[in-house]
């Protein structure tokens, strides 16, 4: 009885040991478990590396993807002239209002040709006051994340790697995304 119970005790152990946190490492079965609707479409991946190819603000500072390293971060690669990116635009804002902080954060980046002028207007129009508006504008960081349409969004993990992708737009705002983002922020 003695090997048997020092046996289960081993391993609940292990077992406990090589379990991925949430927060740390996100549990990827709980996430998926999680997807619906327009979220069906989030592709989860083993990690990888991202480009750290910079993009600006409107002043012409430099950004580069790794400086939001330590949380997870939505990436947002789109353009003014897209209407599906037009019209996810409020449900990324919702997510970075309602969630964003030290563990969660929404980046819009705008790729292609964007006038400043048509960003400004779409944000105004669509509401949008908690993104930043951040420009790609040779496509040069797109076309190393091998985005190949738009809108793509990309979730990076804390080490910065990129975990999931997902093609089109989505209901950023909707129940699924919600309960997504509220487990990698820790409010799940």
């Amino acid at each position: 009885m003695r090997w048997f119970r020092l046996a289960v005790l081993y391993t609940a152990l292990a077992l406990g040991a090589n379990a991925p946190a949430i927060g740390a490492e996100a549990d990827i079965a709980a996430l998926e478990a999680l997807r619906a609707g327009t979220m069906k479409k989030l592709v989860f991946s083993e990690p990888r590396e991202v480009a750290q190819l910079p993009f600006t603000d409107p002043q012409g500072n430099e950004y580069r993807l790794e400086q939001w390293r330590g949380k997870y971060v939505l990436v947002n690669f789109w353009a003014t002239w897209c209407a599906p990116c037009r019209k996810e635009m409020p449900g990324l804002e919702a997510l970075q209002r309602d969630f964003g902080g030290k563990r969660f954060e929404v980046l819009t980046i705008a790729t292609t040709r964007n006038t400043l002028p048509a960003i400004r207007r779409l944000f105004a129009e669509t509401g949008v006051s908690a993104l930043p508006i951040l420009l790609d504008d040779g496509s040069a960081l797109a076309r190393a994340m091998g985005v190949l349409g738009l809108p793509t969004t990309v979730l990076l993990d804390p080490a910065g790697r990129e975990i999931a992708r997902l093609r089109g737009d989505a209901d950023w705002n909707g129940e699924s995304a919600r309960s997504i983002v509220a487990l990698l922020a820790g409010d799940g």
